[in-house]
């Protein structure tokens, strides 16, 4: 009893920052003004015009709510503890973190997966497109990643929270995840590490290979493509998305796969910033804002009465 009481009291201390950055934290508040703005104008856009009903941009407006919500969890206490440097966080406020920033992560896995579908199917399956990619169908997907997000997360939480902490709680990262937290408990995490490896391999790996698949064949039908401008085109869209798609995938499994006992700490501060943080600062530019539909849709909203301007 006493082991488990201990295991509720006291403050966390983040080691991902070692005190007051003035630099740091200007760039962290501009990123995440960026993220806000980038990913609430794509959100705004779609739902406001009209022509940007189809399925590929109902998947990115959820997308871009997934990126608000999942950089929200993380950057402004981020922010916070940069500028003051105070590094404690409380119990509670860090496994509420966690739980939020597993669910949106996990969330984001499989929309991903799903947003390579809808293309896989736009691509090359196009007569059909229409009716496989039915509103339904879209719905349920968007659903279902989000169910099975906070799914996962409610198992990692509650096993990660059972854990006994020593009185002195070192969490070596910016923010409240898996992996530090079973590096910082005192008793013996093999049995949540051995979950944590399982679920990474049906939340991350396997979206991940399945995403790679579907742009395999993306792509050699991209080849068959007679004009070599379409070609091009449909290359740049497509290298454009796969680069973002496989930063996060790698990344967030190098992180809950676990880094090697050699791999430095700002190896590992580096693979997170790049998926908690690049991911969704680059999600808008690369899926939306590089499109010319809502290139067009964006110039009509916030230029109407210059709306002649060619995209």
């Amino acid at each position: 009893m006493e082991m488990k009481n201990q295991t509720f009291l006291g403050d966390f201390i983040l080691f991902g920052f070692s005190g007051e950055h003035v630099l740091l934290s200007f760039l962290m508040a501009a990123v995440y003004t960026m993220i806000l703005m980038g990913n609430v104008a794509i959100f705004s856009i779609i739902h406001i015009d009209a022509n940007l009903q189809a399925p590929m941009y109902f998947f990115l407006s959820y997308l871009s709510i997934l990126d608000i919500c999942y950089s929200t969890v993380t950057l402004p206490s981020m922010l916070f503890n940069s500028i003051t440097g105070n590094r404690r966080i409380s119990f509670h406020r860090c496994f509420i973190q966690l739980y939020f920033f597993v669910s949106f992560g996990g969330a984001e896995c499989l929309l991903l997966a799903a947003m390579a579908y809808d293309r896989y199917v736009a691509i090359c399956n196009p007569l059909h497109y229409p009716i496989i990619m039915n509103r339904k169908l879209c719905f349920h997907l968007v659903a279902g990643s989000w169910v099975c997000g906070f799914l996962n997360s409610v198992l990692h939480t509650v096993m990660t929270s059972q854990l006994y902490f020593c009185e002195i709680r070192y969490v070596s990262h910016f923010f409240c995840d898996v992996l530090p937290l079973l590096k910082a408990s005192c008793t013996d995490t093999h049995t949540s590490k051995m979950l944590l490896y399982v679920v990474n391999v049906f939340l991350g790996m396997t979206p991940f290979v399945f995403v790679i698949i579907s742009y395999i064949h993306i792509i050699s039908n991209i080849i068959k493509i007679r004009s070599a401008a379409g070609r091009r085109k449909a290359f740049s869209t497509c290298s454009s998305h796969l680069i973002v798609v496989t930063v996060f995938y790698v990344s967030g499994n190098y992180n809950y796969i676990g880094p090697t006992p050699g791999d430095s700490f700002d190896t590992e501060r580096l693979a997170s910033l790049l998926y908690s943080i690049l991911t969704p600062l680059l999600n808008p530019f690369i899926y939306c804002l590089r499109n010319k539909e809502v290139k067009r849709a964006l110039y009509k909203k916030l230029l109407p009465n210059q709306f002649s301007i060619k995209i």
